[in-house]
């Protein structure tokens, strides 16, 4: 059966939106902008959470990853679990400026939330985790954190009956390892899903659930003030890595996780979903409130050579659109402390790429032309620069280490591959930039 069609009106502009599924809203300008229209797709929420083929995740294993988040037996004290940190009260965070580890120790870096990590390319503000399983490990492990070898981990569940007999359930007789727990882990922080806000209500059709002022907001915020070229998507966030002009300290953030010194100071887009719960900001928590954070990008920004290119700088012409642009930006938050909202699960295959035979791929929008290439082996294969911004590129293959610190517009990089088969060229700054290179003979 075809989907119920319906016009919506909004401003003036008419939009079109099928059953609950979200295809097109414009929305009209405030007065005083241009008469740009908004294409809302990328703000209509997911239908189903994309759970890896290799831990597709069970009901069973979901609940087990639950008991386990809660559990102090993954820490060398027993008393830390991964809820300690990641509360669900406050959003899956601390509401400190810096985490916690054992016996109270002051860690560099705030606590990130833990919405929306299903559809994550990297984890840690550094990006140094590829999975959510790989994610679990760190905390777990880190010395000043919960300080426990998994191996450990395991031998304390195993004293247990009735966590044994849990993980029999939920991966049969294979039952407690490090890679059942790290499964199980990343099978429940999968389901933390945000709920749905005002906002999403508004992009579905409801005219009334955001004020004008609020509107006008968002027409900034994917407008002039250009907030969306890096908190784009409906988790408002890009997965890349920024310098966003915050005074200079000791931790360098990506570039010291990658070793490219062209990356100091630049940290992975937060999500702006539930940010109201989850103050303070920043991965350094330095600023208390979302003001401090207007009076950083309205004026507090330091310009220097890592500053990424990304980083639009725009001053409010009035007061109110300060205002405008917070009032959005709550809009992105429930009313009342968030509870993950129930979504169904669908196992997320990647689709088969169609190579083409290149000998040249440009880099534009963040994105590889063609994105799947073929070339003989032996032969040089050029990779352009055609973007704005810059790009670092990299390879770690056992057949092939390769790596650029900073790939600036306009300028191409060379690569020749030594043997057969299929390689990934990714990039450090947007991990989701990637391209795959088929080597034939």
């Amino acid at each position: 059966m075809s989907p119920k069609v319906a016009w919506r009106r909004i401003g003036g502009c008419a939009g079109l939106v099928a059953g609950a599924l979200l295809v097109m809203v414009a929305v009209a300008p405030p007065e005083g902008l241009s008469q740009r229209r908004f294409d809302l797709r990328d703000f209509a929420r997911p239908l189903t959470v994309p759970f890896p083929p290799d831990n597709p995740a069970t009901a069973a294993q979901i609940a087990l990853g639950a008991a386990l988040f809660t559990d102090p037996r993954l820490s060398r004290d027993g008393t830390t679990a991964c809820a300690t940190c990641h509360d669900p009260a406050l959003g899956f965070t601390d509401g400190a400026s810096r985490g916690k580890g054992l016996a109270g120790v002051t860690l560099k870096r705030n606590t990130p939330t833990l919405w929306n990590l299903a559809w994550g390319d990297s984890f840690f503000w550094d990006g140094r985790a590829s999975s959510l399983e790989e994610q679990a490990r760190g905390p777990i492990e880190h010395p000043l954190e919960m300080s426990m070898k998994l191996a450990d981990a395991v031998s304390a569940l195993r004293a247990d009956p009735m966590i044994q007999e849990a993980f029999r359930g939920a991966f049969g007789a294979e039952g407690i390892t490090e890679g059942n727990i790290l499964n199980a882990l990343a099978a429940f922080e999968r389901t933390l899903v945000s709920p749905k806000t005002r906002f999403d209500r508004w992009v579905e059709g409801d005219e009334q659930a955001l004020t004008p002022a609020e509107i006008k907001g968002f027409e900034l915020f994917r407008g002039r003030a250009g907030c969306s070229t890096c908190h784009g998507t409906w988790r408002f966030t890009d997965e890349a890595f920024h310098d966003i002009g915050l005074p200079e300290g000791a931790d360098r953030g990506r570039g010291e996780t990658v070793g490219q010194p062209r990356m100091n100071n630049a940290f992975k887009t937060p999500t702006l979903r539930e940010l109201v719960w989850t103050a303070p900001y920043m991965h350094d928590g330095s600023m208390a409130t979302l003001d401090a954070v207007n009076d950083h990008y309205f004026g507090g920004i330091e310009n220097r050579t890592t500053i990424s290119k990304d980083l639009p700088i725009f001053t409010p012409v009035f007061t109110s659109e300060r205002l405008q642009l917070t009032a959005f930006l709550k809009t992105l938050s429930s009313d009342t402390p968030p509870q993950p909202m129930p979504i169904a699960p669908a196992v997320q295959e990647r689709e088969a790429a169609a190579f083409v035979e290149v000998s040249h791929v440009s880099e534009r929008n963040r994105r590889f032309l063609p994105a799947a290439v073929r070339i003989r082996k032996g032969r040089p294969l050029t990779i352009r620069n055609d973007d704005e911004r810059i790009h670092s590129l990299s390879v770690d293959d056992p057949r092939l280490t390769f790596s650029t610190d900073a790939q600036e517009p306009g300028t191409s990089v060379v690569l020749t591959f030594p043997e057969t088969g299929t390689y990934t060229v990714a990039s450090s700054i947007h991990p989701r930039m990637r391209l795959s290179v088929e080597v034939f003979e």
